[in-house]
């Protein structure tokens, strides 16, 4: 018996001295693998990042940035991007902002924010700030999402933040962009494609207002069971509200009448004030939120009941030239201003008898009186000078091209014709028109055929041939800036120009500042992209002086930015009819 214990305890030190043993081996491995995953060279780190793909198009979930794999156990670092585009697209990479610092990114945009961009500014800085990329340096992936979705929400992109989130499955602030979108039909009137919106929010998203406006779009569609299932589990997890809990049983049918005092905290919260209250009244002012403006606005809720209310009126027309009240509201109200006859007969000089509000209707008025249509310009125009004066020109914009319209530049007065031709706002700002090629003027020759039409690269050799053999050939030829553009273009593009082109000389005259040279040189492509939409501004490329046509091209073709440069070539150089 004793031989048997004592065997045993012998057994049992064995056992406990093999296992100490594993132990401190367990231990080495972990360290060694430690130690390779920290001293990995930069330059193997840098090759893995060049070998990530984008697949399919537009479509990223996260790419591993570093894959270690040793003893049959994988270490990843994995770093998400977050986009609409592909970047390959418009020539850029994941890297594209990775040379870039955080607070070079931050400072730029700061500055567009202040811009009202024009359409070409506005698609150049969507396919650089909507690409797949990896954030700037400085930057977290979370800050770099949330940029993306403010700037999205602030320029109201319900079509892009659609698609964001399409493609994009989880992001921080993911409800911010869903709400948004739900509030922008709530807004819009449009209940339906706001329930639709729905389908973006799923079970990782925890937010108690969109979990409200799912149990109301249940109850919308009639489905009030479910809604009172959601509804409990709602109140169980104490995210629901006195005020809430009246409006959904007073439209479950579980009560038989609510609260009438409105609740302006939020769109949802108003909006079922608006739909539950008899009767329902309400006058905004200078703090009611623009989302509630919107919805009182499509909803058709804003009247004033008293036309003699002078403060309320100014209100509404701050409000409408703030784009947060429908504009002809204001000229609605204006006719319901009551002027004795003997005002309206001298409107023109009693007018500056009255307040500013006043002022305004009695010109509307008498311009809606006015048979002749020199008479109707005549009072457009002063009308004009009124909404001016005030700086509420957002007003009227808009309504005095529409009249000019109605009555047509050929009916009016020849004093008036220059003038009011001025004021039209037409969709040319848009759209540029049809291209009427010129071959007496290198930069709008036939020659761009081929950035316009997509012409056949060995026929544009032979355009390029012919024209400047003309061009060469007339000694009183001036090359503009803008032939140098189109030059520049075309050497980069790899076409063969005359070798008594003196392109060398000619550019000497022309400076492209260094700050943004130096962008190229530290291969910050995206960056020197979102400096271009500066320059550009709120101009279309077309309306840029030529010096700048040429430096901006310039810069784009030693940064490859081929597609980006082939619009600004598009809109700044061919003459359009």
């Amino acid at each position: 018996m004793k031989l048997k214990s004592f065997n045993c305890i012998i057994g049992l030190l064995i056992i406990f001295s093999n296992s100490i043993a594993l132990s401190e081996e367990k231990i080495d491995i972990w360290k060694n693998k430690k130690e390779v995953t920290t001293t990995l060279p930069n330059t193997e780190n840098q090759e893995k990042q060049n070998k990530l793909i984008i697949t399919p198009a537009e479509t990223i979930g996260s790419l591993k940035k570093i894959e270690i794999q040793e003893t049959s156990e994988i270490q990843s670092n994995e770093q998400k991007v977050y986009g609409i585009f592909e970047p390959a697209n418009y020539d850029l990479n994941l890297n594209m902002w990775s040379s870039t610092k955080a607070e070079d990114f931050r400072s730029s945009l700061k500055r567009l924010n202040k811009i009202k961009l024009s359409n070409s500014s506005n698609e150049i800085l969507e396919a650089i700030l909507f690409s797949f990329s990896y954030p700037p340096q400085g930057m977290t992936e979370d800050e770099f999402v949330n940029i993306k979705i403010n700037w999205l929400m602030k320029n109201d992109r319900v079509d892009l933040i659609e698609k964001f989130l399409k493609h994009n499955d989880q992001f921080k602030n993911k409800s911010k962009a869903v709400q948004h979108l739900v509030n922008y039909n709530i807004a819009s009137g449009d209940i339906k494609k706001g329930c639709e919106k729905i389908t973006f929010i799923d079970a990782k998203i925890k937010d108690s207002y969109l979990e409200k406006f799912k149990i109301y779009c249940l109850i919308f569609n009639d489905k009030k069971s479910e809604a009172q299932l959601l509804l409990d589990l709602l109140r169980e997890q104490k995210q629901s509200s006195k005020f809430y809990d009246d409006k959904i049983n007073f439209l479950l049918g579980v009560a038989d009448k609510t609260d009438s005092k409105i609740n302006e905290k939020n769109l949802l919260n108003f909006y079922l004030s608006s739909i539950t209250i008899a009767d329902f009244k309400y006058e905004p002012s200078n703090k009611t939120k623009p989302e509630i403006w919107k919805y009182l606005n499509s909803a058709n809720l804003i009247k004033l009941e008293d036309a003699s209310d002078k403060e309320k009126l100014k209100e509404f027309e701050q409000a409408a030239n703030d784009n947060q009240l429908d504009k002809k509201k204001i000229f609605e109200i204006y006719r319901q201003i009551p002027f004795n006859l003997n005002t309206l007969v001298n409107a023109k000089n009693s007018f500056q008898t009255l307040n500013e509000s006043d002022a305004r209707a009695l010109i509307y008025q008498k311009y809606l009186l006015s048979e002749t249509d020199e008479k109707k310009i005549e009072y457009l125009f002063l009308l004009e000078d009124l909404f001016e004066k005030n700086n509420l020109s957002n007003i009227y914009a808009k309504f005095l091209s529409d009249r000019i319209e109605e009555i047509g530049i050929t009916n009016l007065p020849k004093d008036y014709q220059e003038a009011a031709l001025e004021k039209i706002i037409t969709e040319e700002d848009i759209v540029l028109g049809k291209v009427k090629y010129n071959d007496k003027v290198l930069h709008q020759s036939k020659i761009l055929k081929y950035y316009v039409e997509g012409e056949n690269k060995k026929k544009a050799q032979k355009e390029i041939d012919k024209i400047f053999k003309k061009i060469i050939k007339n000694k009183k030829y001036f090359i503009s800036a803008k032939d140098l553009a189109l030059v520049d273009t075309l050497i980069k593009d790899g076409f063969s120009l005359p070798s008594n082109f003196k392109y060398d000389e000619l550019i000497k005259k022309f400076d492209v500042p260094n700050n943004l040279l130096k962008l190229i040189d530290d291969d910050q492509k995206a960056f020197l992209a979102l400096k271009i939409v500066e320059i550009i501004g709120e101009d279309e490329p077309y309306e840029l002086d030529p010096e700048t046509i040429y430096f901006v091209t310039n810069l784009l073709n030693k940064m490859n930015l081929v597609t980006i440069r082939n619009k600004v070539l598009n809109s700044a150089l061919p003459l359009r009819t």
